[in-house]
């Protein structure tokens, strides 16, 4: 009789798990309704309200922790590893499927290529259709950059047609680099099976409320991008080297952003993710990421942080003040004698009155031709040409070649946290 019973327990508990493993593994309904004021996005039928940021590899547990409840990524190579990490860590994913774009060689005329690519994403469809960390489809990742075929977004609505035959749980979107009517009007032409349209705008972020009612948008929208204003929009150098915005500018870009530009908006749009929660090397290593290249959090955190929670992180990050060489900012388009020695300073505070650290670094001026956030190579340091890059306070022989360089100064408190700056210099004869 115990063997029984027993037997019973183990086959009732198989079941249990069983009965689990379906329930983790059932889709969660996302749909969008129409209000008086808007657009609402529901999950299983519960308003949902996007904290977001833009996430391909980086820390998904550190985004939960922040308060962060949704990310977008920009493919499907992963898709398993994060949706899983994800639905673990309460988060939600607006799941990029990877469509050809124009500019990397993907021609819409040959029907036999499109045929191809939609018969691959719709494998990619069936795989992740039910997962329940998924929320929406993101169609391919600014497939009007540097376009001349219309094409593409005919692809496009045959793509979001399938998803919708497959999958009735999730909308459809596609993201669009900048504001461009021309776009706008292909978009709203061609691929009219889209639920949502997704932009993408950096310093262009600022036009955003001027542009919208005049489009008279028939459709909600999201910013799946957005952040640290561009390289491609900065001041230059009289040589040409973009003007980087230290780390404490870039965290009141990023409240500006979401206070003045983005809520503006109102209920037009269901959500927004922050670029880029992690690291990459474009331009620079601190144009865009929220960390710095070995993991410490900068400012743009704490705003983020303030926004998803209403207050601030129990410890806060260091606070930029000040980064000059040879008594000049970065503005002043400095000019420096090969083999000669300047000196170069750093002014840092920190909220909680924690100790700080110093690290400077010494890179030559970025060659690298790519556009569209595409990968570049890491540029090494030059050594020898800081005596001590560990004080606040330093002393920096230029280098001997004639040409770009660039000054880099990093804070830590002893938190995980850091500030960051840098100065594009030119090495010239006198």
């Amino acid at each position: 009789m115990k063997w029984i019973n027993m037997f019973s327990l183990l086959v009732l508990f198989s079941s249990v798990c069983a009965l689990d493993a379906r329930a983790t593994s059932a889709a969660i309904k996302v749909e969008i309704i129409e209000t008086e004021a808007g657009y609402q996005l529901l999950r299983g039928g519960e308003p949902y309200a996007i904290k977001g940021a833009g996430l391909d590899s980086g820390d998904i547990v550190s985004f939960a922790e922040h308060g962060g409840n949704s990310i977008r990524n920009w493919g499907t190579h992963n898709a398993k590893e994060v949706l899983d990490l994800a639905h673990r860590n309460g988060v939600t994913v607006a799941l990029c499927l990877g469509v050809g774009s124009e500019r990397h060689g993907f021609d819409y005329d040959d029907e036999k290529a499109v045929k191809r690519q939609l018969d691959r994403l719709r494998k990619d469809v069936l795989s992740f259709k039910d997962h329940p960390a998924l929320l929406v489809w993101i169609i391919g990742n600014e497939l009007n950059f540097d376009y001349s075929n219309p094409k593409v977004y005919d692809a496009v609505n045959d793509i979001s047609r399938m998803i919708h035959e497959l999958d009735p749980n999730h909308p459809t979107t596609t993201t669009v680099a900048g504001l461009g009517l021309n776009v706008l009007k292909d978009m709203q032409e061609r691929a009219p099976d889209l639920d949502i349209f997704s932009f993408q705008a950096y310093g262009q972020l600022a036009l955003l409320p001027g542009f919208v009612p005049k489009q008279g948008f028939g459709k909600p929208l999201m910013i799946t991008e957005w952040g640290a204003i561009g390289h491609w929009e900065v001041e230059k150098t009289p040589w040409g080297a973009p003007i980087e915005l230290n780390s404490s500018q870039k965290a009141i870009i990023y409240r500006y952003g979401r206070e003045r530009l983005i809520e503006t908006l109102g209920d037009q749009v269901i959500g927004d993710y922050a670029f880029l929660w992690g690291w990459k090397q474009e331009k620079t290593p601190t144009w865009f990421g929220l960390f710095t290249e070995t993991g410490e959090a900068t400012e743009a955190i704490d705003e983020l942080h303030f926004h998803w929670n209403d207050s601030w992180p129990v410890n806060r990050s260091p606070w930029m003040n000040l980064v000059q060489l040879d008594k000049k900012v970065a503005t002043d388009g400095i000019t420096l004698s090969p083999g000669q020695e300047y000196e170069a300073l750093v002014a840092v505070s920190d909220p909680d009155g924690d100790p700080l650290s110093y690290r400077w670094e010494l890179k030559p001026e970025s060659t690298a031709q790519q556009v569209g956030g595409d990968f570049e190579e890491s540029i090494s340091n030059l050594a020898d040409a800081i005596a001590d890059p560990n004080r606040a306070t330093i002393r920096i022989t230029a280098p001997r070649e004639i040409g770009a360089y660039r000054l880099f100064v990093y804070a830590y408190d002893d938190n995980n946290h850091a500030a960051h700056a840098n100065i594009p210099f030119y090495v010239s004869r006198p």
